[in-house]
């Protein structure tokens, strides 16, 4: 059974509201619905959207596909980001009703890792340390250079009397 997430139509003519419901993609439109998970009202200004995001993020994990407009709506309200996140592998953890943490938990560490970890930051300082010198040099140099070349020379001073003296002498 492929199921959808998709707006069922509600309200009175030209003044349509939608319940954001889960179904099977063979019903109709405005037929049998599995659940209503929110409503949406694109008529108000500025847009109303109620949506229940753990029930929404719960479809997305068992496989339900968005229609477009949904996923517009998911991405709104942060659901897709979410679920884009624990799809690609990420980290995303949080408490369920009963206080049991849901997504992916990390890998964990053997013992042997756990005890090259400080050996290796221990080491690891010390090369970037002498690349962290290297990278303050160069930034000094660079502005010197470019002001030396804007720098240009005074035009030398030439043997010809200068044009003020000129009109005071002929007065």
């Amino acid at each position: 059974m492929a199921v959808k997430i998709r707006l069922m139509r509600v309200g009175k003519t030209k003044q349509p509201t939608y319940r954001v419901v889960v179904a099977d993609s063979r019903s109709p439109r405005d037929g049998r619905i599995i659940e209503t998970i929110g409503h949406y009202g694109p008529r108000q200004d500025p847009s109303h959207l109620d949506l229940d995001n753990d029930k929404a993020l719960d479809w997305l994990r068992k496989g339900a596909q968005p229609s477009e407009q949904v996923q517009k709506l998911l991405t709104v309200s942060g659901v897709w980001a979410t679920f884009e996140a624990e799809k690609k592998g990420k980290i995303v953890t949080k408490l369920n009703r009963r206080g049991f943490q849901t997504g992916k938990a990390e890998p964990r560490k053997s013992k042997k890792a756990v005890e090259e970890a400080p050996a290796a930051a221990a080491a690891a300082p010390a090369a970037p340390a002498a690349d962290a010198e290297a990278p303050a040099e160069e930034p000094a140099a660079q502005p010197e250079a470019p002001a030396e070349a804007s720098v240009e020379p005074a035009p030398e001073a030439s043997d010809a009397p200068t044009t003020d003296a000129t009109p005071e002498a002929s007065e």
